[in-house]
């Protein structure tokens, strides 16, 4: 897609190849830049007969339609975000660690990671920082090689897919355009199929596939995304969604494939300034401190923040 239709939005819509690089944990140096890594967007192609309230975002280059939707009744309702986005390439899509730093336990708010690299719009990534495990690549990076469990994958050719870390081959998969990886999970559909049941599903030292708060991405086609954020924990709000349901909410919307992202007090959704959704149910100022956001930065601002994270000092990532 090398354009997007510039569509009118009528009041309020209820509705970021390359060198193998791999980060060593003794050496405390920066990582180096990968030569193929997301290419920066010129002034001239940003922020050009753009339109956008509350709700919706519309450029030459971006779509971003968010809507929200209540399902159920009484106590069983579920309340959800889903966000459709659409970019003319990859390179409109990034990730940002907290503090840009790469490393255990380094966390801030997503509203202050998502400011600090000027973002427009955000959701909570993987929360790597909880975790010594999983393949972790970052712009072409490869920070963390520690297989575990199935990771999500995000090219250069704007698509993505689900792959097992403990057969994946980084160097070739590096070689193929890999430019970032996420490493929570579970998948939740493959090639238009949920993947399983989900009857016990473990993740840091809790089973997850309760009905909880979530945030997941799928793929439609390249460079077109379907972000969900369910709200939970809240009877007569939102009692989130077991990983089946949230699994389905994919299916419904088109996707092939589809990925669960930390969820819980982390899930998040960023825009134009403000936290849309209602974490836990709560109101006001509440945020859990987390490791990595997925953003896609302000059009309408020049600001420089595309920053080579530095590493922890010691400890094993």
């Amino acid at each position: 897609m090398t354009s997007i239709l510039i569509l009118s939005l009528l009041g309020h819509t209820i509705y970021e190849h390359f060198n193998y690089v791999q980060v060593q944990v003794s050496n405390i140096q920066k990582p180096k830049v990968p030569t193929a890594s997301r290419a920066s967007v010129s002034k001239a192609e940003r922020g050009r007969n753009f339109v956008s309230d509350n709700w919706n975002y519309v450029d030459n280059n971006i779509s971003i339609k968010i809507h929200k939707t209540q399902e159920n009744s009484g106590k069983d309702m579920v309340t959800m975000f889903i966000a459709d986005v659409t970019l003319s390439n990859i390179n409109y899509l990034h990730t940002a660690f907290a503090k840009n730093e790469f490393g255990m336990h380094i966390t801030q708010k997503l509203t202050t990671i998502a400011q600090d690299n000027n973002a427009l719009f955000a959701v909570n990534g993987d929360y790597y920082g909880y975790r010594d495990n999983g393949v972790i690549v970052r712009n072409g990076v490869l920070y963390r090689d520690s297989p575990i469990r199935d990771m999500l994958t995000l090219f250069s050719d704007g698509t993505m897919s689900i792959i097992d870390e403990k057969i994946a081959n980084v160097k070739q998969l590096l070689s193929k355009g890999l430019l970032d990886s996420f490493s929570f999970g579970p998948a939740l559909v493959k090639s238009g199929q949920i993947t399983g049941d989900f009857a016990s599903v473990f993740r840091d030292q809790w089973f997850i596939q309760g009905l909880e708060p979530r945030t997941g991405v799928g793929f439609i086609s390249p460079n077109h995304f379907v972000f969900v954020i369910v709200d939970g924990r809240k009877s007569y709000y939102s009692c989130g969604l077991t990983l089946k349901e949230f699994a389905n909410e994919f299916l419904k919307l088109g996707c092939t494939q589809a990925y669960n992202l930390d969820g819980g007090g982390s899930s998040t959704l960023y825009f134009k300034g403000r936290i849309v959704n209602s974490r836990l149910g709560k109101s006001g100022n509440y945020e859990r401190n987390i490791s990595d956001i997925i953003y896609i930065d302000n059009p309408l601002s020049i600001q420089n923040h595309k920053q080579v994270p530095t590493v922890q000092k010691g400890g094993t990532q």
